[in-house]
Parts: structure tokens; C-alpha cells; sequence
């Protein structure tokens, strides 16, 4: 008696698509906590050369002012030294009388008819000083030097002055005109820090030296003093001296920082100079980190946060303080917190920018979580067309085959299969309907046999009945077994096949030598500051990019194996693979691109420049095309075109007075080129010297470093745009170009 078939207790493709769901979840998980770390490490590294990146620049802009006070200071030594030596021959009196006028209250100052102090050096002799004639020819000596030195210094300092050993102060101070007018007559400068510590017991080498910062009573602004000694014949005769004013440097520590960062000064002796929580208002003296905040003398110190900050930054101090030389990059780990160090040279200062390291692992975290979102988006989108693909090409089929051997089995031969399909469900299909044609072509001959028998051998009709229907019985028997047996070996393949290019993507993907490129990479990293040179000179630099040729070559055949092996299970992986191409592209270490006018930009460097181009007389020519602003690093901008500026004030210096012009020219090159061009009348450029002027401590100035133009050509490539030089010859002149990339703020560009 045949039975209706039974339903399957389980589901074939529901078993698959689980099986396969839980493989590729693992895979989305491992591809999820790999994206992680990668992230993590590439947005470290990023933000780690960012930093020493910015502390260097910083540390080189900020330090020009502390450098060219020490070098004024060289200039003014030697002066003195000389006006000394040519005064000892020569009757200081009429001169110094003529100068100078003695007081009833006892000192020597300068005389008041006349005497203008913004654009004259005062002298003042304490009560008490003897007059003898050597310290009077040291008094004209010094007068000499400051009056030729003081008005060009300035520009840049607030004050130039020499104290001599014996008391008297030479001053000039355009700030404050009658300083030697009005100050008492028994005051000693003597006495004060800036002398006392360029004396021999404090400065026994003799160097420039710096004080700690102070605020001036007079100007209300915080400064720090410079003070140089010199010595003549064994013994101190005078100390040299400026006063720095400060508030623009520590204004931009605090506001110019990098992204979620913030900057900080601070000396080795623990005086804290410019913190982003340091409240100056009502402070008259710096604060110290090791104290109850006053760093020197009595004064009131600026007020600081909590303890717990303190403390915070006493930490980060010590860990600066006992850094490595040449350390630039430090952790603070035990307040999670990174550290670029780059010291001011002049005063030795630390310049230190704090990145917290929440910031890198936040933003790591983010970009896996997308990782994982749009893996398991993928997963579930694969899994959907894996079920309608499974129900369609497999589930379907098998199906169709269970009723037509049931209706084989129950003697129904017409089986409606399709054949059309080349696969092995179609090649099942057809041999199942060849064997049904067998079954149906037997069963019709035992048929006849068993008529023919009945008409000769009546007796033995049941029998040939029996047999017949043993044979019947048999052939549906073994009809039913081939039909399961192809039906089983023909899935099994078909998933063999499936679970056979899986093992194969995994082992092909265990075999790419992903390490070489972290190796590669290590290797790049060592050799970051001498690239170049490596990959010119040096034997693996030679063989390092045919390597990375062969390597990319590899990994493209590897590629292509990988797809064809996955194409069979599907497009998951290429999916996953797209999201980690994408999630790639858009993980970069944010700019500091900002709307810029290049205009306003100009006119600003023309007025950082406006006092020494009027001091060189030299006229300005504006050819200003008014452009809509673009999105660049305005401070690098600004530092190329301040550099540009100077260098053409100082090329005029030989140049006839009406013939000084200055020429600034903006224009858009192109569509996608802005071009600034500074023109000079000055000395020019000879052939032989183009190609040396951008480089690193080359100048033609005395007093020169050499290190502007350098650093102006490396800022305008990381700008994406070239700074170039072009002179007809001496005496022609010279013309500056900066071109830099347009992007108008209003569209971002291209990455």
C-alpha cells in the first residue's frame, strides 16, 4: 500500500543560509576588531606626525624673535667694544658736556632742551657715580651704539638699553620718551635681575641669558628681559639688554592649537608661561609649578585651576622635563594624553601640544562601528538573496524530484521535469526521466510476457502473476534507491562545491603575504626624515619600489582568485570589501583648511611689513584681483608671504631711494591655480645662486639664518601648490612666485 510522502523535517536551504550566516557574522566581527586596530594605529601615527609637525613650525616661528634679540646683541658687542677702544684716545669732555648736563639732586642725565626720547638715547648717572674720564668715554661709547642700533631694533623690541657696571643706564625707549627724565635721582639698575644675572657668579660662561617673564608696570604687558655681558680687560665693563614683549606669543599658544589639542610654554626651572586655564588678570608675576605659584620676588601669581589639574600638570611638566634628547613625541598614559615637545631656542623654552587619546581611539571606534553596521547591513542583504537564489536554484528542484519519484513510485511514468538547466540538478533531472522511460519501457514488456504466458500455459498464469509482480516490486525497488542516490550525491556535490571554494578563498587568503607591506611600512617609517636619499642610495631603498610593484601585482592575482573562487557563494564578500574601501577613503586626519581671502591675507602681510618697509622707504604697488575665498592653511599663507615681504624690504637696501618699489600681484592661473607674485627692484639673483636660495642655512644677508625661504618652499608644497624664484641677473631685480591649489570655500575639494 503506498503512503503519501512525508514533509522533510528539516529545511535544506534554512540549514545553509544559518551555517552561512554564522561563518560570515565571525568574519564581519574578526573584519570589525581588525578595521579597529588598523584604525587606531593609522590615526595615531597620523596624529603623532601631525604634532611633531606642528611643534616644530611652531617652535621655528616663534623662536625668530628670541634669535634675532641674541644676534642684535652680538651686532651691539662688537660696536661697543670698538667705539671703546676708539674713544680711548680721544677728550670725552666737550662732547659729554654738551650731552649731558649735572643735576642739584646729584645725578647726570640727558639735557631736556631739545631732547626728544621717541626718536633720541637718554642717559642717566645715579647720585654718587665719579665722573672719571674713562667712564665718560664708556658713556659716549654706549650713547654711540644705542644710537645707532636702538632706532632699527625698534621695530621688534620695546626697548634697547646698556647698563654699564659702574650705574650709569643709556636708554632708548621710544615708549617712554622722559624715562631719564623722571626717574629718582639715587635709583640703581644695579640691583635689579636683569643686571645681577649676566654678573660672572651668575653667568660664568658668559652667554646670553634670559629672565623669567614679568609684567611691565608701565606698559601693562607681560615681557621677559634679554641681557648679554661684556668683558674688557678681565672684568665686566657692561651688559647689554632688551625687553620682549610677549603678549602676542602667549595669545597665540593658547588660541592657534591643533584640532581637540592645546598648547602650552613652560621653562625648565618650572615656570609656567602661556596655559589655556591660566588666568593672567590682576597677576604681576608668573607663575611657578613647583611653589604656591609665584615665580619670582613677591607679586601676586596668576590664578591656576583645581589641585587635581595642578597636579595634572606637574606630571605633564616632569614628563617633559626628563624626556630624552631629541625626544619630540611623549605619553602621558596615566593621563591618557600625547605629547609634542620642540624647544624655543633663545630663552630654552619647552612649546608642548597636549592631544588627549580619547580623541584617536574615539575616532577608530567610530570608524569600526561603521565597519560593523555595514557588515551586518551586507549580511543581512546576502542572506536575503541567498535565500531566494537557494529557494529558486535548489529548493525548487529537489522538490519537483521528490514528486515525480512518488508518482513513479505509485506507476504514473508521465513526469513533467525541466532538463534545460546544465548543472547538476538539471543533468539529475534528466537521467531521472531516462530512468522513468526504462521503468515504463520494462514494466510494458513483462506485460506482453505475462499475456503470451496466459495463452499457452494456463496453469501456470498465477505464478508468471507472481513473478511479474516480484519483478514490478523490484524494478520500483531499485528505481526509487538510483533516484535517492542520485538526489543525495548530486546536493553533495553541490554543497562540497560551496564549502570547497570557501576552504580554498581562506587558504588563498592565509597565503597573502600581508606582512610585507607592514614591513615596508616600518622600513618607510625609519627612514621617514632621509626618504629620498634611501630610496635612491640605499640597496633596499633601490629594491623597495619593484618590490612594491611585484607585490601589488600578487595581490591583484590574488584578488582575482578570490572572486572567482567567492562568485559561488555569492557577492558578500565583495560587498564587505567595497564598505572597507569606502570606510578607507573617508578616514583622514582633518585638515587644517579654513575659508581664506587672499586678498585681506596680502594686505595683512603688507601691514606685518609696514613699519620696516617705511624705514626702508620703499613704495607698495597693490594689483589685487578681488577673488572669492578659498579653503587653505591660513597660517602658512600668511608665514610665506610675511617671509616674501622682508626678503624683498632688505633686497632694496642698495637700491636708489626713488627707485624702491615694491610690486604685489593676485590672479587667478587657470581654473584651478591662484597665483601671488612679489617684485622687487633690488640686487636680483645671479644664474649660479637660483638653485641654492631655497636651500636649508644659505643666505646672502649678514645676519641672515637661511631658514625662510627653506621653510617657505617646504609650507607651499604641503599646500599643494610651488614657490619659485626668477631674475634677469643682478641689479634687475627679482620676482617671488607662490601658486596654490583654488578651491573655493563654497565647494570642498576634490579629495
Amino acid at each position: 500500500m503506498l503512503t503519501s510522502p512525508s514533509q522533510p523535517s528539516a529545511s535544506l536551504a534554512r540549514a545553509t543560509l544559518l551555517k552561512m550566516g554564522v561563518r560570515i557574522a565571525v568574519v564581519i566581527a574578526l573584519t570589525t576588531l581588525v578595521s579597529y586596530f588598523h584604525m587606531l594605529r593609522t590615526l595615531r601615527g597620523d596624529a603623532l606626525q601631525q604634532m611633531e609637525r606642528h611643534v616644530v613650525e611652531r617652535s621655528q616661528r616663534e623662536q625668530a624673535i628670541f634669535l634675532l634679540a641674541e644676534d642684535n646683541h652680538g651686532l651691539m658687542k662688537t660696536a661697543l667694544r670698538e667705539r671703546i677702544v676708539a674713544w680711548s684716545q680721544q677728550d670725552p669732555n666737550p662732547r659729554f658736556d654738551s650731552l649731558f648736563t649735572h643735576l642739584p639732586d646729584g645725578s647726570v642725565r640727558s639735557r631736556a632742551e631739545g631732547f626728544d626720547g621717541t626718536r633720541m638715547v637718554s642717559v642717566f648717572v645715579p647720585k654718587g657715580v665719579s665722573l672719571d674720564l674713562g667712564l665718560r668715554r664708556r658713556i659716549l661709547a654706549a650713547y654711540d651704539v644705542v644710537a645707532q642700533y636702538g632706532p632699527a631694533f625698534s621695530a621688534r623690541f620695546m626697548d634697547t638699553y646698556i647698563t654699564l657696571a659702574e650705574g650709569p643706564a643709556i636708554t632708548f625707549w621710544p615708549g617712554h620718551p622722559n624715562w631719564s627724565l623722571e626717574i629718582p635721582a639715587d635709583f640703581s639698575s644695579l640691583g635689579f635681575d636683569y643686571y645681577t644675572m649676566s654678573l660672572p657668579e651668575q653667568n660664568p660662561g658668559r652667554r646670553t641669558t634670559w629672565s623669567g617673564i614679568f609684567l611691565d608696570p608701565t606698559t601693562q604687558s607681560w615681557m621677559v628681559t634679554v641681557t648679554t655681558p661684556l668683558d674688557m680687560d678681565g672684568r665686566q665693563v657692561a651688559s647689554f639688554g632688551h625687553d620682549v614683549l610677549l603678549d602676542d606669543l602667549m595669545t597665540r599658544s593658547i588660541k592657534d592649537h591643533l584640532p581637540n589639542a592645546y598648547n602650552l610654554l613652560v621653562r625648565d626651572d618650572g615656570q609656567l608661561i602661556a596655559h589655556p586655564e591660566l588666568e593672567l588678570e590682576g597677576a604681576t608675576v608668573g607663575y611657578d609649578l613647583h611653589g604656591t605659584g609665584a615665580s619670582t620676588g613677591e607679586g601676586r601669581p596668576p590664578r591656576f585651576a583645581s589641585e587635581a589639574q595642578r597636579a595634572h600638570l606637574r606630571a605633564l611638566f616632569e614628563r617633559v622635563k626628563n624626556r630624552q634628547p631629541g625626544e619630540v613625541i611623549l605619553e602621558l598614559p596615566e593621563f591618557g594624553e600625547y605629547l609634542a615637545v620642540a624647544r624655543l631656542r633663545g630663552p630654552e623654552w619647552n612649546f608642548v601640544t597636549v592631544l588627549p587619546q580619547s580623541v584617536v581611539s574615539g575616532a577608530a571606534f567610530s570608524a569600526a562601528r561603521y565597519v560593523l553596521l555595514f557588515g551586518v547591513a551586507s549580511l543581512v542583504l546576502e542572506l536575503l538573496i541567498m535565500a531566494w537564489v537557494l529557494q529558486r536554484e535548489i529548493s525548487r528542484p529537489l522538490q519537483s524530484l521528490t514528486r515525480a519519484a512518488h508518482s513513479v513510485a505509485a506507476g504514473d511514468f508521465q513526469v513533467e521535469l525541466g532538463t534545460a538547466r546544465g548543472d547538476e540538478l538539471g543533468v539529475l533531472a534528466g537521467a531521472f526521466r531516462m530512468m522513468a522511460d526504462k521503468v515504463k519501457q520494462r514494466e510494458e514488456e513483462l506485460r506482453m510476457a505475462n499475456e503470451s504466458l496466459e495463452q499457452r500455459v494456463e496453469e501456470r498464469t498465477r505464478e508468471l502473476k507472481e513473478v511479474h509482480q516480484q519483478l514490478v516490486r523490484t524494478a520500483r525497488q531499485a528505481g526509487m534507491a538510483e533516484i535517492a542516490t542520485n538526489v543525495l550525491h548530486n546536493v553533495g556535490n553541490v554543497l562540497n562545491s560551496v564549502y570547497t571554494s570557501a576552504q580554498l578563498a581562506k587558504e588563498r587568503l592565509e597565503r597573502l603575504r600581508l606582512e610585507q607591506v607592514g614591513r615596508v611600512a616600518t622600513l618607510l617609517e625609519e627612514r621617514q626624515t632621509e626618504l629620498s636619499t634611501f630610496l635612491t642610495q640605499d640597496e633596499r631603498g633601490r629594491n623597495m619600489m619593484p618590490f612594491l610593484r611585484r607585490l601589488g601585482q600578487n595581490l591583484l592575482e590574488e584578488r582575482q582568485e578570490l572572486y572567482t573562487l567567492l562568485d559561488d557563494v555569492g557577492r558578500y564578500t565583495e560587498h564587505i570589501g567595497d564598505i572597507v574601501k569606502v570606510q578607507q577613503t573617508h578616514a583622514r586626519t582633518p585638515r587644517l583648511n579654513e575659508p581664506v581671502s587672499l586678498e585681506a591675507l596680502v594686505e595683512d602681510a603688507l601691514r606685518i611689513n609696514a613699519a620696516g618697509l617705511l624705514r626702508h622707504q620703499v613704495k607698495e604697488e597693490r594689483r589685487l584681483t578681488a577673488l572669492p575665498p578659498v579653503l587653505t592653511d591660513r597660517h602658512k599663507v600668511l608665514m610665506i608671504l610675511v617671509n616674501l615681504v622682508s626678503n624683498a624690504k632688505y633686497a632694496m637696501d642698495e637700491t636708489p631711494v626713488e627707485q624702491r618699489l615694491l610690486r604685489v600681484t593676485l590672479e587667478r592661473v587657470g581654473t584651478d591655480r591662484v597665483r601671488i607674485d612679489i617684485r622687487d627692484q633690488g640686487l636680483g639673483i645671479p644664474p649660479e645662486m637660483r638653485t641654492r636660495i631655497f636651500q636649508y642655512g644659505f643666505t646672502t644677508r649678514d645676519g641672515g639664518h637661511g631658514f625662510g625661504l627653506h621653510s617657505s618652499a617646504l609650507a607651499a608644497q604641503e599646500l599643494g601648490g610651488s614657490l619659485t624664484a626668477h631674475s634677469d641677473g643682478p641689479g634687475q631685480g627679482a620676482t617671488f612666485t607662490l601658486e596654490l591649489p583654488f578651491h573655493p570655500a563654497e565647494q570642498a575639494p576634490t579629495p
